[in-house]
């Protein structure tokens, strides 16, 4: 990327950021809310439907710890596991520019500070992911993602693509990320998303397991 390109990337993220930050709180909690209810009845239908077809249920969510400006996840977490019986991972970042490991997740295990202090469970790998929630930024229509720089998700995607293993992404994001109307153009080595869900609906249509 070149000097100009990385310029125009901070502007971007530091105006999605600031468009998030401006966002009502009562606005946020029942975006939050809503972004959860939506993501349940998709993995339900989903469930149901393949069950039905007598073919196997995905099993390996890997979600993210949100952040106190992102959509709220831990509750839906909760229940997948408590409740439905998923096995729920979360990222870590083992080391600098690799991609990110999964290490699983359950409800009142311990967690740590990690990097970025983001919280990361004190566990070992997870199986590797049959759906991956991605955090996003900003977002096009298309499936285009802008995350927070360090390309870690990038990495990620491309090196489970790679190793010939299936699953499927789904963006979480807030409303105010939509790019439609700009000139974004993504970078030859962004990932697209399979969909994206925000608090106002699928910015990109939900997915099939």
């Amino acid at each position: 990327m070149n000097e100009n390109k990385e310029n125009n990337a901070v502007e971007l993220r530091k105006r999605l950021k600031t468009l998030r930050a401006a966002q009502n709180p009562l606005d946020s909690n029942r975006g939050g809310l809503l972004i959860r209810g939506r993501l349940y009845t998709w993995l339900a239908t989903n469930a149901t439907r393949l069950r039905e077809e007598g073919r196997p249920v995905p099993k390996n969510i890997a979600a993210f710890w949100s952040m106190p400006e992102e959509p709220q996840l831990a509750a839906l977490l909760r229940q997948w596991v408590e409740e439905d019986g998923y096995q729920v991972s979360l990222p870590v970042v083992a080391a600098a520019d690799a991609p990110l490991e999964f290490h699983n997740w359950a409800p009142d295990a311990p967690m740590r500070d990690g990097a970025y202090g983001i919280q990361e469970p004190v566990s070992g790998p997870a199986p590797k992911p049959d759906i991956i929630l991605v955090p996003t930024l900003g977002y096009t229509r298309a499936g285009d993602r802008v995350g927070y720089g360090g390309g870690y998700y990038d990495r990620t995607l491309a090196a489970l693509k790679e190793s010939g293993h299936s699953f499927v992404t789904i963006g979480i994001a807030w409303a105010t990320g939509d790019l439609s109307g700009t000139n974004y153009q993504p970078q030859p080595h962004d990932v697209r998303l399979d969909g994206i869900l925000t608090d106002k609906g699928w910015a990109v249509p939900a997915p099939e397991l």
